[in-house]
């Protein structure tokens, strides 16, 4: 017998049974509770959406008062000690962390697209030195697609992986832009040598030194942190886009 929920309302005596899915409620199902036939129905009122399931999801776990995170079923603690960013972003856009072979391919289509286009890097430069650094983020991120008109294509398998490359490789590049131009500091260009995490810092602090050496605490620190910050923002929407275009059943 499937669970449901049984609401009585007072003001009619009438009574619903509300279907429960994954520990929730369909908040439609609340429209049926009404006094009179031309009643609107109730609705759920829930500020900050403190307590509201807006989609199911699997990609990302998250039980903040139990301090659970999980990526794919994996725990955040595992993929934090064992991973490196770049597997983790493989996980989430394809479901499994990547073998030997895949993993090669996956770092090398990133690596190649790391240069932001010049006339990009000019835009970036036509912003005051006190221009909010996510402000110059998100409008050079938005801009990319004046760059790349190929990704309008969202139904191509291919188009859309291009784009996760692109934007992988490229969101390190123009944050560390948005960062030096704040300090009136010239762009430095990426170094396809160094890891993912190396090649951000050597872009943030990079000064006259021929070539930037990251500590190597730093830099796994910060691919840590990356890792924790993965599910958010294009990955998961890249993720996302997946299951909705049957590339995986998941839901």
């Amino acid at each position: 017998m499937p669970d449901t929920l049984t609401v009585t309302d007072n003001r009619t005596g009438q009574q619903y049974e509300l279907a429960i899915t994954s520990g929730t409620i369909n908040a439609s199902d609340l429209r049926r509770i009404k006094v009179s036939e031309d009643d609107f129905g109730l609705l759920s009122y829930d500020p900050a959406f403190s307590n509201t399931a807006s989609c199911k999801s699997a990609v990302t776990y998250l039980d903040g008062d139990r301090g659970i995170l999980r990526y794919r079923g994996y725990p955040i603690e595992q993929l934090a000690e064992r991973s490196t960013f770049l597997e983790v972003a493989y996980l989430l856009i394809h479901g499994e962390l990547p073998n030997k072979v895949e993993l090669t391919s996956w770092i090398n289509n990133i690596t190649h697209h790391t240069m932001l286009h010049e006339k990009g890097k000019k835009l970036m430069e036509g912003f005051h030195h006190n221009a909010h650094p996510m402000g110059m983020l998100i409008s050079s991120i938005a801009a990319l697609s004046t760059f790349y008109p190929d990704a309008k294509t969202i139904d191509d398998y291919d188009t859309r992986m291009l784009q996760a490359y692109r934007l992988i490789a490229k969101v390190p590049t123009i944050a560390s832009y948005a960062h030096r131009n704040s300090l009136g500091l010239p762009y430095v260009y990426p170094d396809n040598s160094l890891s993912y995490p190396g090649n951000f810092l050597n872009m943030m602090y990079r000064m006259a030194e021929p070539r930037y050496e990251p500590d190597p605490t730093l830099e796994r620190a910060l691919d840590v942190l990356f890792i924790l910050h993965a599910d958010r923002g294009p990955l998961r929407a890249f993720a996302w886009r997946r299951q909705r275009g049957g590339i995986d059943n998941a839901q």
